[in-house]
Formats: structure tokens, sequence, C-alpha cells
């Protein structure tokens, strides 16, 4: 027997046509480091998003599934990207500035780009990649930077601003398959070449709705989310589809991530949400320390893409900012848990969970395998690697011409993601992670895990950032080496750092081998990379002490 409900496609079309009418007084506000920022409506980005449109089909041709790249800040051009390219049809593909070069370039090519649109100030990045990106037709330029190397190259260029003026504010958007892809992002590609992730219409709009569910982030349209986590990063965890959705306020910054930037929009523009790395908190931490700025705006902010250390909830705890873990991946749109804690508890009783990933909510699956591929139980107790399912996670990866590429290694026979996340999950379906499988250390036959090291570090006073990483021991076959991060004026000592670790974890995990370095290395969206300063020891380019 068939339902009687109408069958009506889920797609960003009508994220975009709900956002820019019922929630068309919410407001875009991009920071611009002059003293008033630029605002947009929604309902005025809903119909500059249908002039980019008719510009992308009546001058550039793009008429189908083509991908069309950014290379762009946070701002509202790049909102009005993530609306229109989808919404017609074609395919948004967000391009990871951080990247190396031929990353990037290897990325691009992968993609098939026929348009990319890039903020001026990123001309330098763009411009001597090209030469080598023989699918790229078209060149759009968005805002101030230096144009002069655009002469001469192959690719037509149009000033964005341009191509719109003059264009309708309408467009007969298409009526699409739910599938259909609409929008594409490649993993960072810490291990081998990236990999691309494709979300279908269907899949954005799950997400969307999610992201604003109250056990998620809650948002509505009496709230404003600074939007500090890059819109090239996972499509900003969502935020944008999600915003327009509800009406959230959202506040871009731009290129102005600076602490000192950052605490200034907090101030004036008063945003009730924001979302980024820990990094980006420990920075501000930093800065609203030495000079201080009021955040009482902020009644949450989620954080994600690396482990939150607990001393850094309590520091924001103590300015009335509280922090909400969250975990994700590329994979997973990104939204995998949050750890919102359940209802009735005392702020004591609240901790153990708030320090976890969080709990799945109905749209994920989770399962724990075991070594030998057996499921675990969620007893809180029982380590595996997490493996996940649902309507907004992927189920291949993006092969390019010659179709979807599904590696062994990273999805099991059945179609669960393999996430390479080592952890465990309580009976209420919290999830705490102990691990990266490539990162935890196994010594003499006991497993350590590197992030409880890393978090009982950073809890110390005179350390900023820690990492921990697995190195060879004649004996033991493997065991950790800390790298530290001292706070401004803080000097090493090894012996008293170590006595600290002894107050959180076993008296055999400690470390042996301690080093200070200036800075730990991040991947492209902020996270440890661990792979660096496991090659720097090898290479003998640490200044290691053993006690």
């Amino acid at each position: 027997m068939l339902s009687t409900m109408q069958d009506v496609p889920l797609t960003v079309t009508r994220i975009l046509t709900h956002g820019m009418t019922i929630h068309g007084r919410s407001q875009v506000t991009t920071w611009t480091g002059e003293p008033e920022p630029h605002r947009r409506s929604f309902a005025e980005i809903g119909g500059r998003a249908a002039q980019l449109a008719n510009a992308l089909r009546d001058e550039l041709g793009v008429d189908g599934d083509q991908r069309v790249a950014t290379l762009c800040w946070n701002n509202a051009e790049h909102v009005e990207a993530y609306l229109a390219i989808p919404s017609m049809g074609a395919v948004l593909h967000t391009l990871n500035l951080r990247l190396p070069a031929e990353q990037l370039a290897w990325i691009v090519n992968h993609a098939d780009d026929k348009v990319v649109i890039a903020n001026g100030s990123l001309l330098p990045l763009l411009v001597p990649l090209l030469p080598h990106l023989p699918s790229i037709e078209h060149v759009v330029v968005s805002g101030p930077g230096d144009r002069s190397g655009l002469s001469g190259i192959a690719p037509r260029v149009h000033e964005y601003e341009e191509l719109l003026a003059g264009r309708p504010t309408t467009y007969d958007w298409p009526e699409l398959d739910e599938r259909q892809a609409a929008a594409m992002c490649y993993t960072s590609g810490t291990t081998g070449d990236p990999k691309g992730v494709v979300y279908s219409h269907r899949s954005i709009y799950l997400h969307s709705m999610q992201v604003n569910m109250t056990e998620s982030m809650g948002l509505t349209d009496r709230d404003t989310t600074l939007m500090v986590v890059p819109q090239f990063h996972v499509n900003a965890w969502g935020l944008p589809h999600a915003a327009f959705m509800t009406g959230v306020n959202m506040l871009m910054p731009d290129r102005f991530l600076q602490p000192a930037p950052l605490a200034d929009m907090i101030e004036r523009e008063k945003p009730t949400h924001a979302a980024a790395v820990p990094t980006i908190w420990h920075g501000l931490l930093a800065e609203v320390t030495a000079n201080p700025r009021d955040l009482s705006s902020l009644a949450n902010v989620t954080i994600g893409g690396a482990a939150c250390p607990p001393s850094l909830m309590e520091a924001y705890d103590k300015l009335g900012v509280r922090l909400c873990h969250a975990w994700g991946m590329t994979e997973t749109s990104p939204l995998g848990t949050m750890a919102n804690p359940p209802a009735g508890l005392s702020e004591e009783e609240q901790w153990p969970y708030r320090i976890t990933q969080g709990r799945f909510p109905a749209g994920v699956e989770a399962r724990l395998a075991g070594t030998a591929g057996e499921h675990l139980p969620w007893d809180g107790t029982s380590a595996g690697e997490l493996e996940v399912r649902g309507p907004w996670i992927a189920g291949a990866y993006y092969g390019g011409p010659g179709g979807d590429l599904r590696p062994e290694d990273k999805f099991t026979e059945d179609g669960w993601l393999k996430t390479g996340d080592v952890g465990v999950i309580s009976a209420d379906g919290f999830l705490t992670l102990t691990d990266r499988a490539k990162d935890v250390i196994k010594s003499g036959g006991e497993w350590i895990s590197s992030v409880d090291l890393e978090n009982a570090l950073m809890a110390h006073p005179d350390v900023a950032e820690a990492a921990v990483v697995a190195v060879p021991d004649e004996k033991w076959g493997e065991r950790p080496l800390a790298t530290v991060v001292l706070k401004e004026g803080a000097t090493a000592d090894y012996a008293a750092l170590r006595e600290f670790l002894a107050q959180s974890v076993a008296r055999w995990q400690l470390p042996e081998r301690w080093s200070v370095i200036p800075a730990v290395p991040k991947t492209s969206v902020g996270k440890f990379d661990k792979k660096v300063i496991r090659r720097q020891y090898a290479d003998g380019e640490l200044d290691v002490t053993q006690l």
C-alpha cells in the first residue's frame, strides 16, 4: 500500500525560495574592515542569486550539471553562489584555499570545473594555477584585488558585479530530482589524493533541517551566527543552507579571521552563535584576555574539526560562553554528533556529557567495529572503529569521468562508512572518541590515547597547545612523544609537566620523550597534522629531551 502524500522533491531551490520570501528581512552581514560592514537582506540575496544564475546560463554557458567552483572567503557573494548554482541544476564545488597549489590543481582537474568564482584577494593563488587547469573556461572575480595577473590568460575573465548588472532578479528554476548532485567537497588529502564527496539536494535539505533542530544547533530567525568555519570546509558545516532555511542572520568574516577582528565583530554585531575549530577559540581567548571585549551575546558556540580540550571549555564557561562539541567529516555533510547533555541535569552532571563528541541524531546510525570486524556493544567501555550510515552520509567517492570510486578501506560491504575514528559509545548514544585509528599508540600491547594525553597537557597553565604522537621504541614497540607549545613567558620543565600528567593518566602512559615546538603543524582545515611531527622526529629535526 502506498501513501497518499505528495511527492515533492527536497531541493536547495526550496531553501532559496523559502528563505528569500518567508525570511526576506533576515540579513547576511559581511565584515569589511571598515567602520560599517556590508549588509544584504535575504530578499536581496535571493534576487542576486537569480541574477547570478541568469549570468551563468546566458553568458557563461552553464546549462546542465557542470561544476562551478568557488575560491572565496565567507561573504555574501559566496552565499549567493551557494544558492544559485545548485538551484539552477549545476554543481557547486568549493575549493579549499589553504591546500598546496599542486593539490588544488589536481582537485579542479579531477572535478572538471568549467567556471571558477574567485575573490580578488585570492587571485595570487589562482592565477599561477590557470595554465594547468584546462577545463576552466571562465573566471569570475569578486571584490577588491590586483587583477594585473589576469591579462593574457586563456579563460575569459568577468567582473562579478558587472556580470550580474541588469539581469533579471527572477529565474525559472528547474524542477530537479532531489537525488541529483548539488555540491561537492574534497577531503584534505592527508593520505593519498583528495577524495571527492558529492552531496545531493536531498542530503543538503535533510542535513539543514537537522542542523536547526534543538538537539543540534537549535537556530532560529532570532539568532545571528558568526560563521568562522570556512565555506570550503564541508560547506561551512551546512550552516549557509540551514540559516537560509530558518532565517538565521549570518555574520560573515570574509578574510578577517584573526583574533582581534573576530573579537571586534562579536562586540559590535552581537552574534548569538558561532562555529569554528578549536584553534580559533584558543586565539580569541588569548586576545580577549589581553584586550577585553564583550562576548556576552554569544549563547552557544559549535566547536568541531578537532577535539576541544576540556580546559578550553572551562575557560569560556568563565566568560559566559558555552562551547558545544560536535563531530563530523566531509563524508558526513558533516553533522554526525553534538554534545548537548540530556535535559534535567545540573551543571556538574552535564559536564561528563559535554566533554564527549556528542549524541547521534535520528539521521545517523552508528556502530563500533572491533579488530576482527565484530560489532561491539554500546556500553561506554568497548572501544572500536566508528562506522556510520544515513541519508546525509556518503556511500562512495566521486571518481571523475570514470564514475564513482568506492575504496575498500573506507566503506564496508553492507554500505557503512568506516570513519577511521576509534572510540566508545554509551548506552544512551553519546560518542567519546579516543583517537584516530592511525594515531593511536600501541605500547607493549596496550593502547594509549594521544587525545587523552593532549587534553590533559593543554589543561596546564603554561601550555598553549600540545600534540602527542607514537614513535618507535626498542623495548615497547611504540611510546608517546609529547610536543608542546608554551605560552608566552613560560619555560619548559618536562619533569613538572610529566607529574602534572600523572594526575590524569596512568603512569605507564606518561611520555618519556618531550619537545618544545613553536606551533603545532595544522592541516588546511585546522586539524593537528601529526604526520608532520612524526616525519620531523624521524628526520632528527626536533630537539627531544628524554626523561
